[in-house]
């Protein structure tokens, strides 16, 4: 299998860098799906008489997975290129939804917490972090923009998936139009074969597509010696081994994981909470289950736009600066919608959107702040090392909100009070990133990798 080899994907002279994005995009729409799991929770939940912090785990070993392959992979993915890691990601991520379905169809949870957690996970790993550092060099003149473009289809994956999951729903089960509904089991396994087979081509076409840039190659017009210099923009790099002996790392890693906890604390209940929110002293709820699913769907929309939109952004304002805003104005909007969240659907709508469009931003500007801090030699393995902090978040953040509720009662029979408790929380790890962003400094020289010429008489140690 060379054709996967790096050097059978390097871009001939001539070649338009902007056919790139459209690969990675044909890659982070199928993997984020795992954003649209909301929708056919409550299925779950049913099928297999669990609960619903059962079925959480799920969502959180996909998610602990994702970072622990992007962390380990990293560099494999940096040394063998996109094509070979996107046709990886694409075999592991449609295994998943394979085993996850013969899970669903036996009866037997553990096998969707092999399949779509454990080795699908692997898959969003993988398929995660691969076009990210080949977008960077192919954007050395806008890497905010060019880590908005490669992260963007992530948070529109579930824009897609959320309709298209329900409307397989339907089809599939025919007690679709009783009061109520609840999809079955068996809906809900063929709806995973399905998305199965679609990802397949799809990743498989954004693998044979993308192209990398050859040695030496630059924009034209680009003189990367007339950049404007900032404070936090390193002309030199650091190796991912030494990235992590960083006192920068673990701050950014601390921004990254608070940053994600509050994100999916809206994310992991999206659906039943702005039923919740505003339901009657009678348990009625003003807001219908078909309302919901198109609420989990604008999220997408907010989380995609922030991740592009936001991310080019930093281009200007800086990267951290931006996060400044994430994480100040997200807490502060978090208590806003934890107190008179449910004076109006707009105020809370708006709310939502907006916090979710930081949530997005986040991810899409970690790996320029990232490049920004530690150069571009091996950006893609450290970025891989610090989504680590998705991982613990992916499992921090349903844990919070699911314990807080559980102790509630049944999220989509509660009110808008249940959720404070969980809601400013968020607030407190939102308030935690901003003072760690705050401290993010200049790398120091020692942990530079040597210039052409110069000799390095030994290795750096962990920075206290």
């Amino acid at each position: 299998m060379n054709w996967l080899d790096r050097d059978r994907t390097i871009a001939p002279p001539g070649f338009n860098r902007w056919l790139v994005p459209p690969a990675a995009l044909a890659v982070h729409l199928c993997i984020g799906q795992v954003y649209a799991t909301s929708v056919y929770k409550t299925a779950l939940v049913k099928h297999f008489n669990a609960s619903l912090t059962e079925i959480g785990v799920i969502f959180s070993i996909a998610i602990v997975m994702l970072g622990l392959s992007a962390a380990v992979m990293g560099t494999w993915v940096d040394r063998n290129g996109p094509r070979k890691a996107m046709f990886t990601s694409a075999m592991f991520w449609v295994g998943g939804f394979l085993l996850g379905a013969l899970g669903i169809f036996s009866g037997q949870l553990w096998l969707v917490y092999l399949g779509y957690g454990f080795i699908g996970g692997i898959g969003l790993g993988i398929g995660y972090i691969s076009p990210v550092s080949t977008l960077i060099k192919w954007f050395p003149d806008r890497p905010g923009l060019a880590t908005g473009m490669a992260i963007m289809g992530f948070g529109g994956g579930a824009l897609m998936a959320s309709p298209v999951s329900t409307a397989l729903l339907k089809l599939y089960d025919p007690g679709s139009d009783a009061p109520n509904w609840v999809a079955s089991g068996d809906a809900v396994g063929k709806l995973f074969l399905t998305l199965g087979l679609v990802y397949l081509a799809y990743m498989v076409f954004g693998a044979l597509t993308v192209k990398v840039p050859a040695d030496g190659w630059k924009p034209a017009g680009f003189d990367p010696s007339k950049v404007k210099a900032a404070t936090l923009v390193t002309k030199d790099n650091v190796s991912a081994a030494n990235a992590i002996k960083t006192k920068q790392f673990w701050l950014v890693w601390i921004v990254l994981f608070c940053n994600v906890t509050a994100g999916i604390g809206i994310l992991e209940q999206a659906a039943p909470m702005i039923q919740d929110f505003f339901r009657q002293s009678d348990g009625v709820s003003l807001v219908s289950a078909a309302v919901a699913s198109g609420f989990v769907g604008l999220l997408s929309i907010g989380n995609m736009a922030g991740r592009f939109a936001w991310s080019a952004t930093s281009d200007v304002t800086g990267r951290k600066r931006i996060y400044m805003v994430y994480l100040g104005v997200g807490a502060v909007l978090y208590t806003v919608l934890a107190l008179a969240g449910s004076a109006t659907t707009a105020l809370y709508v708006l709310l939502a959107f907006v916090i979710i469009s930081f949530y997005g931003g986040g991810f899409a500007t970690v790996p320029a702040y990232l490049r920004d801090l530690f150069g571009t030699f091996q950006v893609g393995a450290i970025h891989g090392r610090l989504l680590t902090a998705w991982s613990a978040a992916g499992v921090a953040g349903p844990l919070i909100v699911n314990a807080f509720l559980d102790a509630q009662g049944t999220p989509g029979k509660l009110d808008a009070g249940a959720y404070q408790p969980a809601l400013l929380t968020m607030v407190g790890l939102l308030v935690l990133g901003f003072v760690a962003n705050l401290l993010v400094k200049p790398v120091d020289a020692r942990f530079h990798e040597p210039r052409p010429g110069a000799v390095r008489t030994e290795e750096p140690a962990m920075e206290a």
